[in-house]
């Protein structure tokens, strides 16, 4: 399934290349506008990342992702950024967002988050790992917009959650995040062999349909587009076998 990304920053479009804000492309599309020229797509899902929030430690786009959501009509959304406390989460679920997506915080403060998958239920939450690769190949995180490279693996983050009913996991392979290089399918395939339980979204790379069949073909379950979208660069027809409702 095809997740249409919008990346905002002061209630603008924007996209950063290997997430450093001093490599920023803004767009004129209004956040408005795409939610409905996708829902016109047929997405089912929209994927609102507020930049601000990320940075700062607070929703600064708070204001537009309650409009979005708000007049979704058939459109879900799921909304990370800057999400590290309880009332924080709260507030964004509250404002109709459908999935809440918590970064850092599953690492910094995975024992709340773990409280959060039972308090709001894990069909509510997305735990997004950003992941580099060390000199064995073995994929680790890296936290706070990609700044702290640490030397845990992804496959450690996963398994703490496990039994805490964890559902869905957004994974990016941040050196692709942007690039629009292809998608990392071998990483992919490799996570839902070893969590066939979890329901994978793939980010990072996506430049063409092709890359859509490949990360079907290995199983996971969504991919967040952002650049190529925004670009135009997949024709419609070759989207519609990826999107729900076209």
């Amino acid at each position: 399934m095809l997740i249409p990304a919008i990346d905002l920053k002061d209630g603008r479009c924007v996209r950063l290349l290997h997430g450093d804000f001093a490599a920023e492309t803004r767009y004129d599309a209004d956040p408005r506008e795409l939610l409905v020229r996708y829902r016109s797509y047929g997405a089912e899902w929209l994927h609102v990342v507020d930049l601000d929030g990320a940075r700062d430690g607070a929703g600064g786009n708070l204001d537009i992702i309650g409009e979005l959501a708000a007049a979704h009509g058939g459109i879900d959304l799921q909304v990370g950024g800057g999400l590290r406390d309880t009332a924080a989460v709260a507030q964004m679920l509250g404002r109709g967002v459908a999935r809440v997506v918590i970064g850092s915080a599953a690492v910094t403060q995975a024992e709340q988050v773990r409280t959060w998958l039972r308090e709001f239920g894990a069909a509510r939450i997305v735990l997004a790992f950003d992941v580099r690769f060390d000199a064995t190949r073995t994929p680790c995180l890296a936290i706070h917009g990609w700044r702290e490279q640490l030397a845990i693996p992804l496959w450690t983050a996963v398994d703490n959650f496990l039994q805490f009913g964890l559902e869905h996991v957004l994974c990016t392979d941040v050196g692709r995040d942007g690039a629009l290089s292809g998608p990392n399918v071998e990483l992919y395939a490799e996570a839902v062999q070893r969590f066939p339980q979890i329901e994978w979204q793939a980010s990072g790379g996506i430049r063409d349909a092709h890359d859509l069949h490949a990360l079907a073909a290995a199983g996971a379950k969504g991919a967040i587009s952002g650049k190529a979208l925004l670009e135009n660069l997949i024709p419609l027809e070759d989207l519609r076998p990826f999107l729900p409702n076209a």
